[in-house]
């Protein structure tokens, strides 16, 4: 594995790889087993988004790892005064073992990788977030044991979080729904490819969605970048929420999760949040173990 650009890259095959080593390094860590798999290794982390679980973790896994991770925010770097992608990607390479970056545009991960010579692991971008929905998966399996079988339901926005999820439940085998306004469907040509590689609903009608879920998973309304679009999202995403009456459509004892950071009152109410803390939370952490797999399988020794 080389990179890490988008879930879609990836075959089922590589994703169980990458779960089964997560599940190991969190084992190790655990039981206080060192795993210094990373050696010597530098890991530059640009970030044009802010961040607190990407950067937290990403850090923490590197150093326990054995190596080392640089925080590049665009402040830092001539790419945020127009240096081209291209040149950026090429002087780094000369100078770091992988690169984390967490920005708005999908071509800028992916012409990193183009340009460079080492491994590009994307951090989020508005397209797709594809090492949260690895953490995610992971907390699926801890929880539920396989993933066959299993209905994951989404409600909010089509946006990056979808995208992947779509992605990732399909490749498990996983059946998925999404609950969204008109409008605010995710990408429609992921969406064909689900519908043509498993079973995929889109709909505006939430209970048509949580019918019979398993899982069923939330997100902000307003992501990073849309704020100015935040009362028009609160007029558009009312009534889009993960409540009681949600999880009663869902199936008996179907887990919830949340990305973070969550807005309680808005896309989920405070009182199922804090009911399913035990899974959002080991979902947050797993950010830590799936990020390290990611890191093993793309920096490691070949």
């Amino acid at each position: 594995m080389k990179h890490l650009l988008k879930l879609a890259d990836l075959s089922r095959e590589e994703i169980l790889s990458l779960l089964n080593l997560a599940d190991q390094l969190k084992y190790e860590r655990a039981h206080g087993t060192p795993h210094e798999l990373l050696k010597g290794k530098k890991l530059g982390m640009i970030f044009q988004k802010s961040s607190t679980r990407t950067r937290v973790s990403f850090e923490v896994g590197m150093y326990e790892l054995g190596g080392y991770a640089l925080f590049l925010s665009n402040r830092d770097l001539q790419i945020g005064r127009g240096e081209p992608v291209e040149d950026t990607a090429r002087v780094l390479s000369r100078y770091l073992d992988g690169i984390m970056i967490r920005t708005f545009e999908q071509k800028e991960v992916e012409d990193l990788a183009k340009y460079g010579s080492i491994p590009i692991i994307n951090g989020l971008t508005d397209y797709c977030h594809p090492c949260q929905v690895l953490a995610d998966l992971m907390t699926i399996r801890e929880h539920k044991g396989t993933f066959d079988g299993l209905k994951l339901c989404f409600v909010g926005d089509g946006n990056n979080m979808a995208n992947s999820l779509m992605v990732g439940a399909i490749k498990t085998g996983m059946k998925f729904a999404i609950s969204c306004p008109k409008g605010y469907e995710p990408d429609a040509q992921l969406v064909r490819w689900a519908k043509e590689n498993g079973e995929c609903l889109v709909t505006d009608n939430v209970e048509e969605a949580a019918a019979g879920a398993d899982v069923l998973y939330t997100d902000v309304w307003a992501s990073m970048g849309q704020e100015e679009e935040k009362a028009k999202r609160e007029k558009a995403f009312a009534g889009f929420q993960i409540n009681t009456k949600i999880m009663k459509a869902a199936n008996k004892g179907a887990m919830v999760l949340h990305c973070l950071p969550a807005h309680r009152g808005e896309e989920i109410t405070a009182d199922v949040l804090e009911e399913h803390a035990n899974e959002i939370f080991d979902e947050a952490e797993n950010r830590l173990h799936a990020q390290k797999a990611v890191m093993v399988k793309c920096m490691g020794a070949k």
